[in-house]
């Protein structure tokens, strides 16, 4: 079992509008509410280096680079908010440990307000919740252990749909995970890579779409 941060060091890269997403079928996604393939340096994602992190535009795909140990960053595009929505992105392992955790977020509406998913190279997953205490899997003590997760630098396709009250975490097209929790109901979307005792994680996202069911 992977345990989590025991404090969070939130490393917030961007202040953008909020945006929620929908969920359909891992076959049959609904229209497009929102994509970007990061070909474009339009700066709908922000673009910062910090002592703590790295979050820019990198060869047509969108990089996060943690320097700091135990912490997170993430961004959000500058977008509208949404409710219910379904969220996929590919991911990359571009360097650092394999003890890491990356993914997408859905109903953002500040620092501790959120749902994100997550997966880590070494094959890990959960569906989290960030509140004033800290980022923690909702219903489990710890993230849990997947074969559907591809691990090392390979690429995994994830998706997180975020409709009314259930969380659903899918990798690679198979469903992992789903919670339920009642509290966050719109806000924005974005990406999320984390550290935990190793500094250097570094990811890189790239097709980034949000559906509507």
């Amino acid at each position: 079992m992977k345990f989590m941060r025991p404090l969070l060091i939130i490393l917030v890269l961007s202040f953008v509008s909020l945006a929620c997403l929908n969920s359909g079928t891992p076959d049959t996604p609904g229209e497009i509410l929102f994509s970007d393939d990061f070909s474009n340096t339009d700066k709908k994602w922000d673009q910062a280096d910090t002592a703590s992190a790295l979050t820019d535009y990198y060869n047509d795909a969108y990089r996060i680079v943690i320097k700091e140990a135990n912490s997170d960053a993430w961004s959000n595009p500058n977008k509208e908010s949404f409710t219910d929505v379904e969220i996929e992105v590919d991911a990359i392992k571009n360097a650092g440990p394999d003890d890491n955790d990356f993914g997408i977020i859905c109903r953002y509406t500040d620092v501790s307000k959120f749902y994100y998913a997550v997966i880590s190279s070494d094959g890990y997953y959960g569906i989290m919740k960030m509140t004033g205490n800290g980022g923690n899997p909702i219903e489990n003590e710890s993230m849990l252990e997947s074969d559907k997760i591809i691990q090392g630098s390979a690429k995994n396709h994830i998706r997180f749909d975020c409709v009314g009250s259930t969380l659903t975490l899918y990798v690679n097209s198979t469903q992992i995970a789903q919670q339920t929790d009642t509290e966050y109901t719109e806000g924005n979307v974005g990406l999320l890579a984390g550290t935990f005792d190793t500094v250097g994680t570094d990811i890189l996202f790239d097709n980034f779409v949000v559906f509507k069911p």
